[in-house]
This record gives C-alpha cells, sequence and structure tokens, in this order.
C-alpha cells in the first residue's frame, strides 16, 4: 500500500525553524519527483518546494527562497522540509507529495501532477 505520513509540524514563534519529515511506504522514493505543498485559510493550495527525482533540478517558491530547503534521505525513504527564520505568512498545513516519471530530471512544480499525498500536517508561526 502507497503511502506518505508526515510528521514535524506544531507552534513555532517568528524567525524560528522546523523541520518536516515525510516517510513513504509501499514504494521507493528514490524513483520520484518529490513536492512540498501548503494551503493557508482561505487561500489555494501552492507549491513551496519541488526537487527531480534525479535531485538535480529544484524549485523554490519566491516567498521562501533562502529560508526553505527540500532534500531527501534514500536510506530512510524520507523526505524532509527544512524551514528556516519562519514568518506568520508561512502559517498553513503543509502536505508531501510524490509521483513518478520516466525523465528523473523534470521537477513538477503543479499539485496537478502529483500522485500521492500526505494527509497533511499543521504549521503555525506565531508569537
Amino acid at each position: 500500500q502507497v503511502q506518505l505520513v508526515e510528521s514535524g509540524g506544531g507552534l513555532v514563534q517568528p524567525g524560528g525553524s522546523l523541520r518536516l519529515s515525510c516517510a513513504a511506504s509501499g514504494f521507493t522514493l528514490a524513483y520520484y519527483a518529490i513536492g512540498w505543498f501548503r494551503q493557508a485559510p482561505g487561500k489555494e493550495r501552492e507549491g513551496v518546494s519541488c526537487i527531480s527525482a534525479s535531485n538535480s533540478n529544484t524549485y523554490y517558491a519566491d516567498s521562501v527562497k533562502g529560508r526553505f530547503t527540500i532534500s531527501r534521505d534514500n536510506a530512510k525513504n524520507t523526505m524532509y522540509l527544512q524551514m528556516n527564520n519562519l514568518k506568520p505568512e508561512d502559517t498553513a498545513v503543509y502536505y508531501c507529495a510524490a509521483t513518478y516519471r520516466t525523465d528523473s530530471m523534470v521537477v513538477l512544480t503543479t499539485e496537478d501532477e502529483y500522485d500521492y499525498w500526505g494527509q497533511g500536517t499543521q504549521v503555525t508561526v506565531s508569537s
């Protein structure tokens, strides 16, 4: 059974850091393009950061460039989103996603391109 299970969300003060984890089961994450998306109250879900299966190409939304880092640990079949210098506008439910493409170089930035999704984890940035 294909599954993505997220963890690491929570409440953090502005300027703080969090690391989100997303453990995959039922498939080998190393062969998949992966991404992190978020949805704030009253807003559409947006792509935050995505990376190709080869890890050679990445995408970051302008709002998170220089603060967030996407990565994966193939040995643990897990993907991560390191979030530093968090701001109140980063408050949202964060989702991990994965999908397979034969082109390992492609980075996918829109939600309709992804087949597998995590359940979401709440991140709240507030003092």
